[in-house]
């Protein structure tokens, strides 16, 4: 499951994405537009601007702006950057392996093998969806739904 610091991560991001024609965004109408803490905001906003994700303006006129075109975010690099591997036990983890104390041999556990093949295809979808392919879906929903109202 994704931490609440990782879902507000990709909340944000998709949200000054989707507004990034319009210039900075402050904290505070990204925390209310989005339901988002200020204060967890904060934090998550620095940790993204350090990394490379964000850039930020100050002044009057300052905020959050990308710093990468939303076809470069993955939404895989978010999730790790906010809550590290990706990977339901640590035994199939790459750079956090650790071994299961329960397990006698990792070698014959078909447990292990399950939860690698579903780490390699969490991996493999969103390593590959970037923000903008979520932006895409969102719009073709939002016309979906728009379409089903008439």
């Amino acid at each position: 499951m994704l931490s609440k610091k990782a879902k507000y991560a990709l909340k944000a991001l998709e949200f000054i994405a989707e507004h990034r024609e319009e210039g900075p965004l402050r904290i505070a109408e990204i925390a209310a537009e989005q339901g988002i803490p200020q204060k967890f905001l904060e934090a998550i906003l620095l940790e993204l601007r350090k990394d490379g994700l964000l850039r930020s303006k100050l002044g009057k006129s300052g905020g959050y702006l990308l710093n990468k075109d939303p076809k470069d975010i993955r939404l895989g690099h978010i999730i790790r950057l906010m809550d590290g591997p990706i990977a339901l036990v640590p035994c199939v983890s790459f750079k956090y392996y650790a071994r299961c104390e329960e397990c006698p041999d990792e070698a014959t556990c078909g447990l292990r093998q399950v939860f690698g093949e579903v780490r390699e295809a969490t991996n493999h979808i969103l390593d590959h969806v970037s923000l903008d392919d979520v932006l895409h879906r969102k719009r073709l929903l939002i016309r979906k739904a728009s379409r089903k109202k008439r």
